[in-house]
């Protein structure tokens, strides 16, 4: 039997802005078992990045509870969220803004075990980083690198074994081979698979690549401005993806079959504003089946087949029938 080492309930995250309140993250609940992958695809723009920032609480939640291992971190004051930060970690996306350019390669990976206090000497810490870099494929002559002398996925490497340095239980990837040439992102996604099978890890992964996702995720929820519009297993996922949108996401997949790219769905019409938005579908705008109780019907999760959750008026239309 799987345990639930993460719950999201009602997560909600609004921004002041001049033009009124922006809803980057609006009502998202989702739960995700030990040693799993929740894959989030979207748009950029979707919220997915937000998403999980607000998880970790380097963004405050406007609204929702974050239980993590059963505890609701919201209510953690600043003494228990440094403990928590050992059992949870962020890879971000571009592994050459997220790493200090005035430190060599051992000097940002040692950077955590110096802070949470988890070596006792010169010697340990040396060791340890040997072992993390070791852990992660990176050569021990690499030490003393800085990070402009490395390329890409090496740099991203180093991301992986500094967010590793603290042995977490979960681990937030953010788009971590977006910036990365395909060769390397191969590398990178093998990689981090092998980690999880050999550290029992558990992983969200945001991205906006279908096609990386596929492979690497047991779930994928499917966001759209600020919101879960799908949520299935992998495999059924593609098998049936049943939202609109989802559908559009999944005929964009670049293809070589001439079959496939005539068939393309097209995506037209207005993007619904993420400010103020009213009541409703906020896909409607851009999808050929709308309706006009999609404008104006507040949606929710419907579950078609097990495990296989949908936000859609059509569904839940022919869910009643």
């Amino acid at each position: 039997m799987t345990d639930t080492i993460l719950e999201v309930r009602n997560l909600k995250k609004h921004f002041q802005t001049p033009k009124g309140l922006l809803h980057a993250v609006d009502d998202v609940t989702f739960k995700i078992e030990k040693g799993h992958t929740l894959g989030i695809v979207g748009e950029s723009g979707c919220g997915k990045s937000t998403t999980g920032r607000v998880i970790l609480r380097l963004l405050e939640a406007t609204d929702g509870d974050i239980l993590f291992e059963g505890k609701n971190i919201r209510e953690f004051d600043k003494k228990q969220m440094r403990k928590l930060r050992e059992d949870m970690q962020i890879i971000f996306q571009d592994p050459f803004a997220s790493l200090n350019p005035r430190m060599t390669a051992s000097e940002i990976i040692g950077e955590p075990l110096i802070i949470h206090k988890m070596v006792k000497s010169k010697q340990e810490l040396a060791e340890r980083v040997r072992e993390l870099m070791d852990l992660v494929g990176l050569s021990e002559r690499l030490v003393n690198t800085y990070p402009h002398e490395l390329d890409g996925g090496r740099r991203q490497r180093i991301g992986i074994a500094r967010a590793l340095a603290l042995n977490p239980k979960f681990i937030i990837c953010d788009e971590p081979v977006s910036a990365l040439d395909v060769s390397i992102q191969a590398q990178v996604l093998n990689l981090m698979q092998d980690l999880q099978d050999k550290l029992g890890l558990t992983y969200i992964f945001i991205t906006h690549d279908l096609s990386v996702v596929k492979h690497f995720s047991d779930e994928i929820a499917v966001m759209y401005l600020g919101q879960l519009v799908e949520k299935a297993p992998a495999n059924k996922l593609f098998k049936n993806p049943t939202h609109p949108y989802t559908k559009a996401l999944l005929s964009a997949i670049p293809s070589t079959n001439l079959d496939q790219l005539m068939n393309r769905e097209k995506l037209e019409g207005e993007i619904t504003s993420p400010i103020n938005p009213k009541p409703g579908c906020r896909f409607a705008k851009r999808c050929r089946f709308a309706t006009e109780g999609c404008s104006n019907h507040e949606l929710s999760l419907t579950e078609i087949d097990e495990g296989h959750f949908v936000s859609c008026l059509l569904v839940e239309d022919s869910t009643r029938h």
